[in-house]
């Protein structure tokens, strides 16, 4: 096979890959990450502290993470048919890519939220702020390089997904390297395919500790932390208490 034959074939195998890898990682971020803080709310000793919410978050977590992502895209084949009329193809695979993809970055999103320094959060508690207030403004920021790093791991084992999903017709790369490389007995393109998903996956993590390492310089936000905040608060009183003495 000549290189003018394969191109076309690769670039159509390289669109449909990064369709479902995009679409499947926004679903699984949109889906993890509320599922991963409330794995840290809900423990012992946290916020929202409730064992039974806890333990039954845990092991639907613990479920999907348990599965072999080829054995749970057959198990969801008539979800997968239901919602998008197929089990065949880029679209398809974004289903199982996506439900696999939740319980994988949840507990990534537990991981980095519990190295959240427990006294902001106790600072911001003794300023007043709620729950939803500590979420957003102490243990999201906080805990956004680890966010971007565990978003980065989430995506490469994506794409490791996403080609196993084309040795049953889920398009994309995995499926252009089964039909050409492996069925058909065409080892260059099978190895150009290999090259390319390497080079990708070391592209994604290269931008993706980059990123970390830059949030983690500026200390995970854009503004002054929680804790510098507080003693701000704290500076005018003691100055009043001085003047007064």
């Amino acid at each position: 096979m000549t290189w003018s034959e394969m191109q076309p074939l690769l670039e159509q195998a390289c669109t449909e890959t990064l369709v479902m890898v995009g679409w499947s990682t926004l679903i699984a971020v949109v889906g993890g990450l509320p599922l991963g803080i409330l794995l840290v709310l809900t423990d012992r000793g946290g916020l929202l502290q409730n064992t039974l919410v806890n333990k039954v978050i845990g092991q639907i977590v613990n479920i999907g993470r348990s599965l072999p992502f080829i054995i749970l895209m057959v198990a969801l084949m008539n979800f997968t048919r239901w919602v998008t009329g197929t089990t065949i193809g880029s679209e398809a695979a974004i289903v199982p890519l996506a439900i696999g993809g939740i319980p994988f970055f949840a507990r990534l999103v537990e991981t980095a939220v519990r190295e959240v320094d427990h006294g902001l959060v106790e600072a911001v508690q003794a300023m007043g702020g709620n729950t939803w207030t500590i979420v957003r403004k102490v243990l999201v920021p906080e805990a956004l390089p680890s966010l971007i790093a565990s978003t980065t791991t989430t995506v490469i084992a994506l794409i490791g997904y996403s080609a196993m999903a084309g040795t049953v017709g889920g398009g994309g790369l995995g499926d252009l390297a089964v039909r050409y490389g492996y069925q058909r007995f065409e080892t260059g393109l099978m190895w150009i395919t290999v090259a390319i998903l390497a080079a990708v996956i070391s592209l994604i993590q290269f931008a993706g500790d980059h990123a970390a390492r830059a949030l983690h310089r500026r200390g995970g936000r854009s503004g002054p932390s929680p804790r510098l905040r507080l003693l701000k608060a704290k500076e005018p009183a003691a100055a009043d208490i001085s003047k007064v003495a």
